[in-house]
């Protein structure tokens, strides 16, 4: 199958947005089987988005994967990019 990245930026003043729906979003992540994940962080080191890998058949799969994540459902997101990626290392 292929991969993806999804990348994603939170919305400006939204860490407790974040904080709040953080259970059922790495419960979705382990539901779904996502390859790798984990947040970008800013300069305080507070989480400001997320980049995740995800071994699905197509853009179209990593599009409805990124609507149903429960961050995105909250509102958290100010930007979603989807981009085919290929693993050379790891």
């Amino acid at each position: 199958m292929p991969l993806f990245a999804v990348m994603c930026t939170d919305k400006e003043n939204h860490l407790e947005t974040r904080k709040a729906n953080r259970d059922a979003h790495l419960a979705y992540l382990k539901e779904t089987g996502v390859a790798q994940a984990g947040p970008f962080l800013d300069a305080d080191g507070n989480m400001c988005g997320s980049l995740l890998i995800l071994d699905v058949a197509d853009l179209a799969a990593a599009q409805d994967w990124a609507a149903n994540d429960p961050y995105a459902k909250a509102g958290l997101f100010q930007s979603v990019s989807i981009q085919h990626w290929n693993r050379v290392i790891g």
